[in-house]
């Protein structure tokens, strides 16, 4: 089967324009990601975004118990196969609107969170 050049042309300039998109992709993620501490099991509350200022550890073993922090949290680092967490804008588990991360996450809050519990993924 004979397919003309041009085809054969827009083909291969398609096939550039993908490849090109994807590669800028993946060094966008790369640049976004290397502002944030490099990833640990465990979960990790950051009292700035991008994974900076104060680190609260959470309790991943402490299924269901409110914890209230120290420090506000704006930003959340997940690294588990069994549990997530629940943060909320208010002390003691309160607030209008609560944040889960999913067992493995990392992520600038929307608001500053005051208390957290864990649940299972």
């Amino acid at each position: 089967m004979f397919i003309p050049r041009a085809k054969l042309r827009a083909a291969a300039a398609a096939a550039a324009v993908t490849a090109a998109v994807a590669l800028i992709g993946l060094g966008a993620g790369t640049a976004n990601a290397a502002g944030w501490p490099p990833l640990r099991e465990g979960a990790y509350l950051y009292s700035g975004t991008h994974g900076t200022g104060t680190v609260s550890k959470a309790d991943l073993d402490d299924f269901g118990t409110c914890h209230t922090l120290p420090t506000p949290a704006r930003s959340v680092q997940v690294v588990s196969g069994s549990a997530s967490v629940v943060l909320h804008p208010g002390a003691g588990c309160t607030g209008a609107f609560s944040w889960a991360t999913g067992s493995l996450a990392q992520s600038d809050l929307p608001w500053a969170a005051l208390s957290y519990h864990v649940v299972p993924a």
